[in-house]
Formats: C-alpha cells, sequence, structure tokens
C-alpha cells in the first residue's frame, strides 16, 4: 500500500453525468432524496451512466478477540468470538440470514480469535496473526511487525475479491470487547476524551460503562505522545482484525471499489484508514448509524451519513448487508426510470 499518494475520488466527471440523468428523470427535482444521490454515487464509483446492477457483492468478516474483554468491559464472555466464528461458517448467524436475503457473499477469516479453529477451512483460519491482542490499557495490542502485517494481510484480501470481480465489498467485525478498541481507536485519532466515546457494547450495565470507559481513558493516557502515526495507533490499542480492517478499507479505495461500511468498528477503522490514505473516504458509504456515541463522532469526522438509522448494534456486517438494498434500489432508478424528455410530447 503507497501511504504516501492522495487516493482520487470517483470520476468527477462521471458524477456530473449521473446527477445531470438525476435531474433529468420523470420525477419531481429531488424527489427521490438519497436514493438518487446514492445511485449517483455508485455510478461515479463504477466509471458509467446508468451504472451496472449490484449482482456481485462480498463481505468479510474479520474476527479476532481482544484482551481488554477479561476487564469487564462486556456483557458477554471471550468464548461467543469462537461461537460466533463458528455459526457464521454454518450460515447460522445474523449476518448470514440478512446476506442470504439480499444476496450477499460472506467470508469470515480468523485474524486473531483467542482459540485453536483448526478444523475450520484452510479459508477460515489459514491467514491468523495471532491469538487474541493485548488488553490495551495494559500493554500494546500488537507488535509494530503484527499491525504491518495485519495491513497487508486486509489489502490482500481485498484484492483478491476485487481480482475476483466483486463490485461492492463490505466489512464486518466479530470478537467480544470489540467496541472498547474501536472506541479507543476513534478517541485517539480525533482527539476525543474517553467519557464521549464510551458505549455499551453489547448492553453493559452502568458499572459495566464506567469500567469499560475508565479502560479507554487508562489506554489513551498509556499512549499519549504516540499518537501521530496512525500504525502506530493500530498497534498501541487496536487489534489484529481491526488492523486487517483498516488495510482491507485502503486496498479497496486504492483499486476503486466501494465499501459499505458496517457499525463502530468498521468506521473506527476508516478514521484510521483516511488518516493512511487521505482520500479514501470518498470510496465509502456508511450502511447505518450503531447505537455508539464513538460511531457519530467517526462519522462526523468521515463526512459521512448513515443510510439507516435502525438502532441496531448486532455488527458482523450487518447493517451493511441491511442498507443494500437501499443502493441497488438507487442503480434501478438511474437504470430504469423514464427521462421527462423522453415521454414529453414534442
Amino acid at each position: 500500500m503507497d501511504q504516501t499518494a492522495r487516493i482520487l475520488p470517483p470520476s468527477p466527471d462521471i458524477a456530473a453525468r449521473a446527477h445531470e440523468r438525476l435531474a433529468g428523470l420523470a420525477t419531481p427535482p429531488g424527489a427521490l432524496g438519497r436514493v438518487g444521490e446514492i445511485g449517483a454515487w455508485i455510478a461515479a464509483a463504477q466509471g458509467e451512466v446508468p451504472p451496472r446492477p449490484l449482482t456481485d457483492v462480498r463481505l468479510v468478516v474479520l474476527a479476532g478477540d481482544h484482551g481488554v474483554a477479561a476487564h469487564g468491559v462486556s456483557a458477554y464472555p471471550p468464548a461467543i468470538t469462537e461461537a460466533m466464528v463458528r455459526t457464521i461458517v454454518a450460515g447460522q448467524a445474523g449476518v448470514s440470514a440478512l446476506a442470504r436475503e439480499h444476496g450477499v457473499t460472506v467470508t469470515v477469516l480468523d485474524v486473531a480469535v483467542d482459540a485453536d479453529l483448526s478444523d475450520l477451512p484452510a479459508a477460515v483460519t489459514g491467514r491468523k496473526v495471532r491469538r487474541g491482542s493485548g488488553a490495551i490499557h495494559l500493554e500494546d495490542a500488537l507488535t509494530r511487525a503484527e499491525a504491518e502485517r495485519s495491513l497487508a494481510l486486509g489489502a490482500e484480501v481485498a484484492g483478491e475479491l476485487v481480482d475476483d470481480g466483486a463490485q461492492l465489498l463490505m466489512t464486518g467485525d466479530l470478537g467480544i470487547g470489540n467496541t472498547t478498541p474501536a472506541a479507543a481507536l476513534v478517541a485517539a485519532v480525533l482527539g476525543l476524551p474517553a467519557d464521549e466515546v464510551t458505549g455499551r457494547g453489547t448492553g453493559i450495565d452502568d458499572d459495566g460503562w464506567a469500567r469499560k470507559r475508565d479502560v479507554i481513558a487508562a489506554a489513551l493516557e498509556r499512549v499519549e505522545g504516540r499518537t501521530a502515526d496512525p500504525v502506530e495507533v493500530l498497534a498501541a490499542l487496536g487489534s489484529a482484525d481491526l488492523a486487517a480492517t483498516v488495510g482491507f478499507l485502503i486496498e479497496a479505495a486504492t483499486r476503486g471499489v466501494p465499501v459499505v461500511l458496517d457499525g463502530l468498528m468498521s468506521v473506527a477503522c476508516a478514521v484510521v484508514a483516511q488518516a493512511l490514505a487521505p482520500g479514501a473516504a470518498a470510496w465509502w458509504v456508511a450502511g447505518h448509524r450503531s447505537t455508539e456515541p464513538a460511531q457519530t463522532h467517526a462519522l462526523k469526522s468521515l463526512g459521512l451519513e448513515p443510510l439507516l438509522d435502525l438502532g441496531m448494534r448486532l455488527g458482523e456486517g450487518s447493517g451493511a448487508v441491511a442498507a443494500l438494498p437501499v443502493l441497488r434500489s438507487g442503480v434501478a432508478v438511474l437504470r430504469d426510470v423514464a427521462l421527462l424528455s423522453e415521454i414529453m410530447p414534442g
């Protein structure tokens, strides 16, 4: 990944042509709202007007465990991570049902699950970086080398999917305790205090929230002075799965393939990715607004407004998949709605 060059946005010329077509449709001006806007964005990303139907959509769920999960920041035990990887492999997770309904191909990767999953297919387990990540309030999550390896892994996965014909990519994250490092990443990159980024994750009570806030505050204090370098931030405060997501997002933008972001984890990674590769955010759309406050701060910094606001907080890429019909609707109106000039006499 070239971390020096700014990533160019989808074609401004194609975007202008798409908006011209949108304005000429046999609908009142602006009547299609964001459905029309998202169709124009897809057209610009694809480089053609009208855009092609989104028939090849891929979701990658990056799984890993987090050392902070042993410190009372989650309502669930770390063993759930392994169980949910197996559930996705079996096609029975929440995101599995949504993906089947909307024609999305799901891949789950064991990046840093703290368990032996060697009985699962090599496609799931073959790129593992490590077992778990360090408890960020006590130690770095990763070594610098592991952070760089994770970034390269994510980029490699995105590149393979693009080479295989994927038109649209999605990222999902799976791992008990993952909202804690994700919130810490947002706080570190955007310069926010722990109070403003701490949410309730899988549903912790007030005491759990206070513990989580204190862990994030301690982590931020521990890494003070080290937050100027995004890769260093990932090593200190992130995890292997989150670093892999950053690499995935940058590579997709570099290759000119749009990405639908999910909840806090993918949007936190997007903030780091934008810091590493300025301009990359032009290739991403926010699928949904999660219930996590750190996601709201991250979205604002990226200039992204979510397509859906349904109170979802499942993770796994579920919010991104749920937003796909909106993107397909945008494509459909630009393809199939008549132009006013075609239906008016004379």
